[in-house]
């Protein structure tokens, strides 16, 4: 099959998962195929970009993948805020997980402001797609704005410099913020641009203090362990070529930065420092996602610790064997032929994945499992199967990042984050 085939199908088999895991009435995306999995807001806001995808690939006529739009979109701008029961959202945030059906907060969890911002890119990618003079897209265009307008920004510093990583209405703020080079440059780039409640520029320069820049296998490269860090941002930004304050000074850019996580990746999987025996070149992944389960047990003479869903990272871990298949498909743009090499050997040991051209979130061939090849992810999750599309259209066409490099808001963004260079 040649490559253009075989990411057709895996795009097309991935976008599927919206079509099957979305509630009709109200546009909410469920996390996983799990029965009785909530929705999740980052699930949505990657929906909302794959509908762009489908309808450019007529795997959806336009007019439908801007009805699907619009639902989704009255629904949160009806949907209720503040600390109630039955709030769905606070401040213009919105809580991590929802009733699939009601939309109501679930499991106590926190209003995320990762999350919002993921689900907010779909509403801006939304908006910048759908141009037309038509009621539809004219009112797709306006409900963008006003939802993106909500966001009180400034209230998430918590009188800080940096934005907390999360609120309850049962205890305040968490004790912790965001630290760390993460996925959360998108994140900084939607509040800095905010027409209504921005965050001041002073704040992004304060987290990219707390980077952690590293020589690793011989590679410098701006540290983070797990992949989906060098790639959420990136499904909606293009950052090739243009650089921050930090980027100037280390003579890299972000994308620059993700293809040498890539090789730090290939490396340590080469190495297999914990004797796994199935890591390779070919073979490596580390992200977060789902796995085995929390336990340890003693298998060929060696005491070997797995865990559940978690985020696994390189070279320092946590690592208990699982690969994220869906992280090597989605690192396409920054190594296509290590990526497709990759997903080609995962076909081959797990031919039967081809049924429905979807990738599970995790595989361990240590931990034990129905067979003799190990253990496999139940189901499908949502954020696995989003980045996918959105990764692999980059890679096929950039249409994600030709939206948002004509958006104003996106622009705005990265200048007062202090980017520049490139496409800017």
């Amino acid at each position: 099959m040649l490559d253009d085939e075989l990411l057709d199908r895996l795009q097309r088999g991935a976008f599927g998962y919206f079509l099957d895991e979305a509630n009709p009435t109200n546009g909410l995306v469920a996390d996983t195929s799990r029965d009785d999995s909530p929705a999740s807001i980052a699930v949505v806001g990657l929906a909302l970009s794959a509908y762009l995808v489908a309808a450019e690939r007529a795997w959806l006529t336009r007019e439908e993948a801007a009805a699907r739009t619009l639902v989704t979109l009255r629904f949160f701008e009806i949907s209720a805020q503040g600390s109630a029961p039955d709030a769905t959202g606070h401040r213009g945030f919105y809580y991590h997980f929802l009733d699939k059906q009601s939309g109501k907060r679930v499991w106590q969890c926190e209003v995320s402001p990762i999350d919002t911002a993921l689900l907010l890119a779909g509403f801006l990618t939304a908006g910048a797609y759908f141009t037309a003079e038509t009621s539809a897209e004219n009112e797709i265009r306006a409900l963008a704005r006003e939802l993106y307008g909500r966001v009180d920004w400034d209230w998430a510093r918590n009188g800080k410099s940096t934005l907390a990583h999360g609120w309850m209405p049962e205890c305040g703020f968490f004790h912790y913020d965001w630290e760390g080079y993460s996925e959360a440059t998108l994140l900084y780039v939607l509040a800095l641009s905010s027409p209504t409640h921005p965050l001041p520029a002073t704040s992004y320069a304060s987290w990219t203090a707390t980077y952690q820049w590293e020589n690793i296998y011989g590679r410098d490269l701006l540290y983070a362990g797990p992949l989906f860090i060098h790639q959420f941002s990136h499904a909606w930004i293009d950052f090739r070529k243009i650089r921050d304050s930090f980027m100037r000074e280390k003579g890299s850019d972000y994308f620059e930065n993700s293809r040498r996580a890539v090789d730090v990746q290939r490396e340590y999987a080469r190495r297999d420092p914990n004797e796994y025996g199935h890591y390779g070149p070919d073979c490596w992944g580390l992200s977060a996602g789902d796995g085995p389960g929390f336990s340890t047990m003693r298998l060929c003479g060696r005491e070997r610790r797995f865990f559940q869903y978690t985020a696994r990272g390189a070279p320092y871990g946590p690592d208990d064997g699982t690969i994220a298949p869906g992280a090597a498909l989605a690192s396409l743009p920054f190594a296509p032929a290590h990526a497709l090499s990759a997903v080609r050997h995962y076909l081959e040991l797990y031919p039967e994945w081809t049924d429905t051209w979807r990738l599970p979130s995790g595989f361990n061939r240590t931990a034990p499992g129905k067979d003799s090849r190990g253990w496999i992810s139940d189901g499908f999750f949502g954020l696995d199967q989003g980045i996918a599309v959105l990764m692999i259209e980059n890679y096929r066409s950039g249409l994600l990042w030709r939206l948002t490099r004509r958006s104003p808001l996106i622009r705005t963004g990265l200048r007062r984050a202090g980017f520049e260079g490139g496409w800017l």
